[in-house]
């Protein structure tokens, strides 16, 4: 094959095709318990997070609602991935044995927020969301009678987490913040250092983004045992929950997320009409089940 200008745009539009294609094939999971967050500078600060705001009766003047300032800020990562393609290749008309690595660089990006928001999630038993705790904790401070008190969104135990999240409102309990898409460029000119040096043509993809925490009290997690009773113990103290000062938050859970070795187990609680050779099921359905690979 010959490489010229009109080689060259052919070669990119057919990668570019193949990412594309694997890119679009993939559906995400990471949209069922993350927002996502449009960025437009290095980093974001969520100082507004700490209070969920409700309507009042309106007597006398407005009361004016701040920002509480919370010191929480998500920084953003840069992440790539490149793939080279020998000259001698192309040239021996070989170019289809990169289509599949091509497909699978699609594939790489499209699941790339997966990758974070629930690496994210496992880890939060042990990093600080925006009040200075565990994401899930035991000590979460919320003032009753202006008296700050400890509540918890945790239970404790040495098994594989599974967790309990109300996913019903605008802001999710996880956040994904991009701030630049998975792009797909080139260096694919004769001029360029790595043809001139390598004989290499270089592919690749590049996006700027993070995650991080965003409301605690829409999120419960446990390492205990995922029985009937610890789970209807997790969704009780969820709905239990209040703002400071003793306002009910209306947090309800709709969604049991849990990984392979706790996924039989689930469905057994949350989609089994009947238990116990007969009895009703007061969980059948109570929640939806979202059964995930990227979790143990």
């Amino acid at each position: 094959m010959d490489i010229n200008s009109t080689t060259l745009q052919a070669l990119y539009r057919a990668f570019n095709a193949a990412y594309q294609g694997a890119f679009t094939g993939v559906t995400p999971m990471w949209p069922r318990i993350a927002t996502l967050i449009p960025s437009s500078a290095s980093q974001e600060d969520y100082a507004w997070l700490g209070e969920i705001k409700a309507m009042r009766e309106w007597l006398g003047d407005r009361i004016i609602n701040s920002i509480a300032q919370h010191v929480y800020s998500i920084k953003n990562k840069s992440y790539e991935l490149t793939q080279g393609v020998d000259r001698d290749k192309i040239e021996d008309d070989q170019v289809g044995i990169y289509t599949p690595l091509f497909q699978l660089m699609g594939d790489s990006a499209a699941k790339h927020p997966d990758e974070l928001i629930w690496a994210l999630l496992q880890l939060g038993f042990a990093t600080n969301c925006y009040d200075g705790q565990y994401f899930f904790d035991t000590d979460h401070p919320v003032l009753v009678n202006e008296v700050s008190t400890s509540v918890s969104n945790f239970q404790d135990g040495a098994g594989n987490p599974w967790y309990l999240l109300d996913t019903s409102r605008p802001i999710r309990p996880l956040i994904f913040q991009q701030r630049k898409k998975a792009k797909f460029t080139a260096m694919n000119q004769e001029t360029d250092t790595n043809v001139f040096m390598r004989k290499e043509y270089l592919y690749g993809i590049d996006c700027r983004d993070n995650v991080g925490f965003g409301f605690w009290q829409m999120a419960f997690g446990s390492k205990d045992t995922l029985d009937a009773a610890n789970f209807e113990a997790a969704y009780d103290g969820m709905m239990a929950l209040k703002k400071d000062n003793g306002q009910p938050l209306g947090i309800k859970a709709n969604l049991l997320v849990v990984g392979a070795t706790n996924a039989s187990t689930a469905r057994k609680i949350i989609e089994a009409q009947n238990i116990n050779g007969g009895d009703s099921n007061t969980n059948y359905k109570r929640v939806d089940l979202l059964e995930c690979s990227w979790l143990p």
